[in-house]
């Protein structure tokens, strides 16, 4: 059976060839993309796009690279290092997140991809999976473990608190801590909301746990007060909550209200509900101190004189009983009363002493400031006056003065300015002999205004030229010749 035959137009050769009524050249693959880029770009210049998060990396140049996906499809995404370093949250896998930014093409994988200019998690729900997949994360490592719990100061020495310095949480502790127990407090300011507010307060927990041991506070409570989960959203990053778990020190943790819950309040040792209570557990009540210290002091006094009181009582009983002949007991019975006289003045001076040493031993600020006053005093002495830097400047000075007289007069070439020369030769500084200076080809002498180069030679020393002799006045008169 034979072929069909095939027409001109249709059939294709091996070299391509240009048909009749076709007027459009191909296309280079550069053309085409650059063509579909600006295509894309023009049609999509800004679009918000929301989806799950997917295959999350940062390059070596700060950039991050990532994908959206749904049920259904999947786009590739990038965002450069400028704006992702702007991120208020760290971007995982498995977050959905709202993104914005403009669609682009990839020549170089034929891929359509989005350059995200800000990127945002899709609702509170996303921001809850988010915070239960972090805290998870964490309690593997036992971050939040109940052992890694420390117990609290019973009266602290000095109190740190990390919180914002102009809101009303500083002012509520400071107040309760002044009402209860007045205590050093030392405040760091951080920021508690918003971009870097995180790396503020770990960065102030970490600050306090490496001061100085004698400067650092005995207890910490980073504190703010109540808002939305993305207020506190800070409190939840994983940079506090592990600055919180290594802090030396110990930890209260006061951020929000009641109800509001962070993972630094898992990671601290303590939970407050609110920052006025972080107060009250940070000190006890300085007046219940003094009530129960007074109570134990009037319970001693009453176990003490309480033996002697028995004592009394027993003896009485028993005198009773005895025989009444008075001549039998009046020596024992004056004995007794003797002895009886001298216990009750011993006891009491015991009781006087240990009085004594109890108030003595008693916290007062009294004692505080005195000792204050003494140490400002001590200080005040051993203060840097600036005579002391002068005269060692002055003495330094004068022995300066001193090795700079001796060295211009040890300097050679001090005499030159007096009329003496320094003869020197090129591989000699110094010629000090005539019979060396002989030798020389070439000789330097050096004046105070300048160099000279001479050659010595063998030419006999000149002879002293005569002084010419004043001619008479007869001789003069015949040389000058008659005027006449």
């Amino acid at each position: 059976m034979a072929a069909p035959e095939t027409s001109d137009e249709n059939a294709s050769g091996l070299v391509a060839k240009g048909r009749a009524g076709d007027n459009s050249a191909p296309f280079s693959i550069t053309e085409i993309s650059s063509l579909l880029k600006r295509t894309v770009e023009d049609r999509f210049g800004h679009v918000k796009l929301r989806g799950e998060l997917s295959g999350v990396k940062r390059a070596a140049s700060g950039h991050m690279y990532c994908a959206l996906k749904d049920e259904k499809a999947v786009i590739d995404g990038v965002m450069w290092k400028g704006n992702a370093q702007r991120l208020s949250f760290r971007p995982e896998d498995g977050i959905e997140v709202v993104a914005s930014g403009k669609l682009t093409t990839y020549p170089g994988r034929s891929k359509y991809q989005i350059v995200i200019d800000s990127m945002e998690i899709a609702g509170e729900g996303a921001l809850l999976a988010l915070l239960e997949k972090t805290k998870a994360k964490l309690q593997a490592e036992g971050l939040f473990d109940a052992d890694r719990k420390r117990a609290l100061p019973f009266i602290p020495r000095r109190i740190g608190v990390v919180t914002s310095p102009t809101g009303a949480v500083i002012r509520d502790i400071l107040h309760r801590l002044a009402d209860r127990f007045p205590s050093e407090v030392l405040v760091w300011p951080v920021m508690v909301q918003g971009q870097g507010s995180a790396e503020q307060v770990a960065a102030a927990v970490r600050g306090f746990g490496a001061m100085e041991v004698d400067a650092r506070p005995d207890l910490l409570i980073v504190a703010r007060g109540g808002g939305s989960i993305e207020d506190l959203w800070s409190f939840n990053e994983e940079v506090v909550v592990r600055a919180i778990a290594d802090s030396p020190v110990p930890v209260i943790s006061a951020v929000g209200h009641e109800t509001d819950t962070t993972l630094a309040d898992y990671a601290a040792d303590r939970r407050a509900p609110t920052p006025t209570a972080a107060a009250e557990m940070a000190v006890p009540v300085r007046g219940e101190l003094v009530a129960t210290l007074a109570d134990f002091a009037a319970r001693q006094k009453r176990a003490i004189l309480r033996p002697v009181q028995l004592g009394r009582e027993r003896l009485a009983a028993r005198a009773e009983r005895l025989p009444r002949p008075d001549a039998l007991l009046q020596p024992q019975q004056q004995a007794l009363d003797d002895a009886a006289e001298r216990l009750r003045r011993g006891l009491a001076d015991r009781a006087s002493k240990g009085r004594e040493r109890l108030q003595a031993a008693r916290l007062s600020p009294a004692i505080l400031q005195r000792a204050l006053r003494d140490g400002a005093g001590r200080l005040a002495q051993a203060r840097l006056s600036p005579a002391l830097l002068t005269r060692k400047f002055e003495d330094a000075t004068s022995r300066l003065d001193a090795m700079e007289r001796v060295r211009r007069q040890l300097d050679p070439k001090a005499p030159l300015a007096r009329g003496y020369a320094l003869v020197s030769a090129p591989d000699l500084p110094v010629i000090a002999s005539r019979d060396l200076a002989g030798k020389q080809p070439v000789l330097t002498l050096e004046f105070a205004d300048g160099r000279l180069q001479v050659a010595p030679g063998d030419a006999p020393p000149l002879k002293a030229r005569p002084r010419p002799r004043k001619p008479s006045t007869g001789e003069a008169a015949k040389r000058q010749g008659d005027l006449f």
